[in-house]
C-alpha cells in the first residue's frame, strides 16, 4: 500500500470502529429491536391496513376500525404496550402497502396479504404468521350460465392490479390454454361495482373477499355464484421488516398466544379466572410463571394483555368472519381439524 494512502485508511477504520462501538451500546442499552424502541417512544402501533374490505379491515358506522386484520393489529399492540387504545391504523393500497413497510411508515402490514416467496424473498420483508388460510376464487352472475371456472374461455375479469390474485389466474389460464382479458381497478368499491354493472364477467381475488362481498348484497346476493374453483393458495398474514428478530418474534408469538388461549378455552370473558390454574403451560401463557414475556422483550402479562382486549382466535373469528356466513373451515385450530398449530410457549 502507497505510504500516502495509509493515513486516510486508518482514519477510516477508526471511524468505522467508533461507528460500530456506538451502535453496539446504542443497541445494548435498547429493547433490541428498533421497531420496538421506536413503539415505545411514540407511544403507538402504527398498523397497515387495507381499510376496505369487510371481515377484515372496515370502520363500522362509529369510525372503528373492524375485521380480522384490524383486530390483528390490536393484539400485537396489546402485547407490545397493553392497550389496544394504541393502535394507529394506516390505510394502505396494493400498490404502496409495501413500500409503506419498507420506509417505516407501518410498524407491521396486516392488509389480507398472500405469502410467496417472491414477496418474502425480494421486498427486505418476511411473514410472522397466518391469520387467514385463503385461495384464489371467481365470483360470477348466475344469469350468466356459469358453473366452473374452465367455462370461462374469453372471459373479462375484475381484479385488483398487483395482487398475487393476478398471477394466480394468468397461471391458470396458460395451464389450461384459455384466454382472458383482465381488467385492472385499483379501488375495492370501483372494482366490485365494475361487476356489478356488467363490465367484466366474473370478480376474482380471496375467495373470503368474494364470500364477504356477496353477504353485503344481501336479498340480491342470490343474484351471484361463487364458482367452487379454487385455484391456488393463498395463506394470508402479517408482514414485518427482516433484519428485526426481536419484532419478528412478538408478532410471531402474538398469534400463537391466541392459539393458545382457544385450545386451553381461554377466553376475554373468563381468562381471570384461570389465574389460580395449577396448569403450567396455562401459567406460561398467563405470565404467571416462566419468564415468557422478558424473553421477548415485554411484560410477563403480555399474553394475558392480548386475550383479556382482543381474545382467543376464535373469539376474534367469531366476531368478524362468521357474521359474513363463511365457515371456518381449514382455518380451525389443530385439535378441530384446522391448520391452526400452536408450537408450545415454554
Amino acid at each position: 500500500m502507497p505510504w500516502f494512502n495509509r493515513r486516510p485508511v486508518c482514519r477510516l477504520v477508526a471511524g468505522v470502529t467508533l461507528a460500530v462501538g456506538l451502535a453496539s451500546m446504542a443497541h445494548a442499552q435498547g429493547s433490541g429491536s428498533a421497531t420496538l424502541d421506536a413503539i415505545r417512544t411514540r407511544g403507538q402501533v402504527l398498523c397497515g391496513i387495507a381499510g376496505t374490505v369487510p371481515g377484515f379491515s372496515l370502520p363500522d358506522s362509529q369510525g372503528v376500525m373492524r375485521g380480522l386484520d384490524a383486530d390483528s393489529c390490536r393484539a400485537v399492540t396489546a402485547a407490545t404496550l397493553g392497550d389496544i387504545a394504541k393502535t394507529k391504523f394506516v390505510v394502505t393500497t396494493t400498490q404502496n402497502r409495501f413500500t409503506a413497510l419498507q420506509s417505516g411508515e407501518v410498524d407491521l402490514l396486516s392488509r389480507s396479504t398472500t405469502w410467496t416467496l417472491g414477496r418474502e424473498g425480494n421486498l427486505g420483508l418476511e411473514f410472522a404468521w397466518v391469520n387467514y388460510y385463503d385461495g384464489t376464487g371467481f365470483l360470477v352472475k348466475k344469469s350468466a350460465g356459469v358453473k366452473a371456472a374452465k367455462e370461462m374461455d374469453g372471459a373479462t375479469i375484475c381484479v385488483q392490479p398487483g395482487t398475487s390474485t393476478e398471477l394466480a389466474i394468468a397461471d391458470y389460464y396458460r395451464l389450461n390454454n384459455m384466454k382472458w382479458t383482465p381488467i385492472l381497478i385499483a379501488d375495492i368499491t370501483e372494482i366490485q361495482g365494475a361487476f356489478l354493472s356488467g363490465r367484466c364477467d366474473a370478480y376474482s381475488t380471496d375467495a373470503s373477499a368474494l364470500a364477504t362481498f356477496r353477504f353485503s348484497q344481501g336479498p340480491k346476493a342470490d343474484d351471484l355464484m361463487l364458482l367452487p374453483d379454487i385455484i391456488s393458495k393463498e395463506p394470508l398474514g402479517v408482514m414485518v421488516r427482516k433484519a428485526d428478530d426481536k419484532w419478528f418474534d412478538i408478532v410471531r408469538w402474538t398469534f400463537i398466544a391466541m392459539i393458545n388461549a382457544e385450545e386451553k378455552g381461554i377466553t376475554s370473558q373468563n381468562v381471570d379466572t384461570f389465574m389460580d390454574s395449577k396448569d403450567p403451560d396455562i401459567r406460561r401463557l398467563l405470565g404467571l410463571e416462566g419468564d415468557m414475556g422478558k424473553a421477548l422483550g415485554l411484560d410477563n402479562k403480555w399474553a394475558y394483555n392480548v386475550i383479556k382486549q382482543v381474545g382467543n382466535l376464535a373469539e376474534v373469528w367469531d366476531r368478524n368472519i362468521t357474521p359474513m356466513g363463511v365457515p371456518r373451515g381449514i382455518n380451525n385450530i389443530w385439535t378441530k381439524g384446522g391448520l391452526q398449530y400452536d408450537p408450545p410457549i415454554r
